[in-house]
């Protein structure tokens, strides 16, 4: 498939997504959040399923959030004759969160500059986060007279609980990744020369494990939002899918062995 605002490209078993807009810093536009659904989709169900996946941006930032120039959010008038700033979230950008918190299979964002906005929720969207030391996390939002999305305000207050997360909505102030990094927001803060080198060694380490990776995934995104009980049961659920795969073949196999696991992702 040929995209125009992202670039696609694969490692092995690892797919990486690079938002490939410099010019407008990477913004996600509406037509680059297509892009960028159907990229995900195309590695989790395509001819060669992906067992890992990279999202990083191209030059000198992750994204700088919604490319509001290009295709405002107010193109749809409510009754009142103003604008609806929410149809496109209803319309493309909640799909594409909810797709990529959803699927199966997990994901190392590589966070390079300023991720503001909808960047932001991208960047926390993955499994684990890495962030150069240049780069910077930011609900941008109050300076356009907007609410948090793309998830935000769903993500900030259980990564780093309600102070912080008020703290990032209501004044707009950037967090440097070392903050993150203490903040609990992000796994690794690197020297940015070091950013897709880490980046890459945790994906290659998540794209040769099992299978039952992408279930924890799963599961563990679940317990947010359940109670014991419930996620008990879905842990027993997950465990009987694990139980009945290659790599849980061969995770006994080689356990018993005293040898490495070779998985093969299924």
């Amino acid at each position: 498939m040929a995209y125009e605002k992202i670039k696609v490209a694969r490692e092995g078993d690892v797919v990486i997504i690079t938002l490939n807009d410099p010019a407008t810093m990477n913004a996600a536009g509406m037509d680059l959040a297509s892009e960028l659904l159907a990229a995900f989709k195309v590695g989790v169900a395509g001819a060669e399923p992906a067992r890992a996946f990279v999202l990083t941006g191209e030059g000198r930032a992750f994204c700088s959030g919604a490319n509001l120039s290009a295709t405002p959010r107010g193109q749809r008038l409510d009754a009142d004759g103003k604008p609806d700033a929410g149809a496109a979230l209803e319309t493309v950008y909640n799909p594409l969160v909810t797709y990529v918190r959803e699927m199966p299979v997990p994901l190392v964002t590589a966070v390079n500059g300023a991720a503001a906005g909808v960047g932001c929720s991208l960047a926390l969207l993955g499994d684990l986060i890495v962030a150069g030391e240049s780069a910077y996390f930011l609900q941008a939002f109050r300076r356009i007279g907007l609410v948090p999305d793309g998830g935000s305000t769903y993500l900030l207050p259980r990564m780093i609980g309600k102070a912080r997360a008020m703290e990032m909505a209501l004044l707009g102030e950037r967090v440097l990744a070392a903050t993150a990094l203490e903040w609990g927001l992000i796994n690794r803060c690197v020297p940015d020369a070091d950013l897709m080198p880490t980046a890459m060694a945790l994906a290659q380490a998540l794209a040769t494990g099992p299978a039952s990776l992408g279930l924890s995934r799963q599961i563990m995104t679940a317990s947010l939002d359940t109670d014991w009980a419930a996620q008990l049961h879905r842990e027993r659920i997950a465990q009987r899918t694990a139980g009945k795969t290659e790599d849980f073949v061969e995770g006994v196999s080689a356990f018993l062995s005293k040898r490495p696991a070779q998985f093969k992702g299924r």
